[in-house]
């Protein structure tokens, strides 16, 4: 059976009680359970603090592909690296759509992530209008190439590969578990035909309205693990761990 990771991403949302209150509930349920949560910047220190120890790992939500210098308001891998984080995602569909990240600069966040020793979570998925045009596997392979292209295939031996359907996040859809399934498919395949030994230990996770109530469905399925109430998460990893 392929490992599968479930993680969480708070996205701009919580406050040092509310976290608080989540993190110290996610504890004890998920001992056992490869789980990581993803908080904002000014929480990390926090997160730190009260999942040091646990079998919760924590990370960042962004990175810069710059390591130090004149980029106010930046934030580089080594400052990551010192509040304990040992994953970060790059590459979310808001990053992209709405701050114009492309497929470029998301692979330069790619690299210095992993020159850090951090495990990038990439995100990779369509639009509404690209899948209803068909195109849903040229927009995947587009965004997979970038990296391939900087990183070589190798490197994803150390990170994530976190599908996203940008049309099912945020919006109450969800990929039926075929549809999702059929990219996941299309991802490893893809991976397969550089490296095959690679491809069948790839971690490739599904992001897009996972609940508690669809979560044991979609990750039943050969090719997905999952992407904030303690209780939802909990059991969306419970489904995961099965």
């Amino acid at each position: 059976m392929r490992k599968k990771l479930v993680a969480g991403n708070w996205k701009m949302h919580g406050s040092l009680a509310e976290n608080t209150a989540l993190l110290n509930a996610l504890k004890p349920a998920l001992v056992g359970v490869n789980a990581v949560v993803c908080v904002p910047f000014p929480y990390l220190a926090q997160a730190q603090a009260i999942l040091s120890g646990s079998s919760i790992a924590w990370g960042a939500q962004n990175l810069s592909e710059h390591n130090k210098g004149a980029y106010t308001g930046e934030v580089s891998a080594s400052m990551l690296l010192d509040f304990g984080c040992s994953y970060v995602i790059v590459g979310h569909s808001e990053r992209r759509s709405q701050y114009g990240e492309s497929d470029e600069l998301v692979a330069g966040k790619y690299v210095a992530a992993q020159a850090a020793g951090l495990t990038p979570i990439l995100c990779v998925g369509e639009s509404l209008d690209e899948r209803e045009s068909g195109v849903t596997e040229a927009v995947v392979a587009r965004q997979l190439d970038a990296v391939i292209k900087l990183a070589g295939v190798d490197s994803l031996a150390a990170a994530i590969v976190a599908y996203e359907p940008v049309w099912a996040i945020g919006t109450g859809k969800t990929a039926s578990p075929e549809q999702a399934q059929a990219v996941h498919a299309f991802i490893r395949g893809k991976i397969a035909a550089l490296n095959p030994d690679l491809a069948s230990r790839l971690i490739i996770q599904y992001g897009g309205s996972v609940k508690a109530a669809n979560a044991a469905e979609l990750m039943a399925q050969p090719d997905i693990g999952a992407s904030l109430v303690a209780n939802e998460f909990v059991a969306i990893c419970q489904a995961g761990a099965k």
